[in-house]
């Protein structure tokens, strides 16, 4: 089995449900949803995405700011922990300050894009992932689009440019589904925050409240998640998936409600 993880940047579930997003509805009806996931304050970026990595919140690992600091009391990440066990990984990312969200040597593969601000930067990104991802499998991959969040700060949350760009990301999502065996993926689409306005970092349920769909083998099709699921429990979730023993500190559960 193998994962990928698509992390749309400040998506909003209602911006998903309005938006034309026939790759990810694909994924709702055939796996497990909920549009009533949690992620973590500060609701910014860096802190969040760390927080869905290193399976703890911001004042455990100490990221506060979109400004990396080295962690006092070190957490390990998803990506450390699927390593050292032999997992290949990878990232396909398209703001550059995500690069620290795995230790130096634990990606196999690396692909950082500075190309979030570019109307078709999340596509030209997916196609990138797509053509490295028919001639090699990774066991977890990674992949970030910004481009939400940029249209979300420049025309505002729940804007037609949003909802538009929206849609491009589902476009990027599934050019990459299509590159992979799906019967042996599990796709995970969800986000590190919303937004509101044409900001956020509070705690207004528009910046706090986001998606979170998984597909593929093990799990269960056509559900409703009812329990309540945060930012911190994807690498608890993930690396049960992939059968690695999560790491003794991650404070996340696993998703199990969404496991065949």
């Amino acid at each position: 089995m193998h994962v990928i993880l698509f992390v749309l940047d400040g998506l909003r579930p209602d911006g998903l449900q309005q938006a034309s997003t026939p790759h990810v509805d694909r994924l709702i009806s055939q796996g497990a949803c909920t549009y009533t996931a949690r992620t973590v304050m500060p609701s910014s970026t860096l802190p969040c995405h760390t927080s869905m990595f290193r399976g703890v919140p911001p004042q455990r690992h100490g990221i506060l700011t979109n400004t990396w600091v080295p962690q006092v009391r070190p957490i390990p990440s998803l990506v450390d922990v699927l390593h050292q066990a032999g997992k290949r990984t990878a990232f396909f990312y398209n703001w550059e300050q995500l690069r620290d969200l795995a230790d130096p040597g634990s990606l196999d593969r690396s692909y950082y894009m500075n190309n979030c601000h570019e109307p078709n930067g999340d596509e030209e990104l997916a196609s990138l992932a797509a053509a490295t991802l028919r001639e090699w499998t990774p066991d977890f991959a990674f992949v970030y689009l910004g481009c939400t969040d940029i249209a979300g700060h420049d025309h505002g949350w729940m804007s037609a440019e949003y909802l538009a760009t929206i849609g491009r990301a589902d476009t990027a999502i599934g050019a990459v589904l299509e590159a992979v065996n799906q019967e042996e993926t599990v796709a995970i689409v969800t986000s590190d925050h919303g937004g509101h306005e044409r900001t956020h970092g509070t705690e207004m349920d528009e910046d706090m409240t986001i998606p979170w769909v998984i597909s593929g083998p093990a799990i269960s099709p056509g559900q409703s998640l009812q329990e309540p699921v945060s930012i911190i429990d994807n690498p608890t979730t993930i690396a049960t998936l992939l059968e690695v023993a999560p790491a003794e500190d991650w404070a996340g559960q696993v998703v199990r409600e969404a496991l065949a």
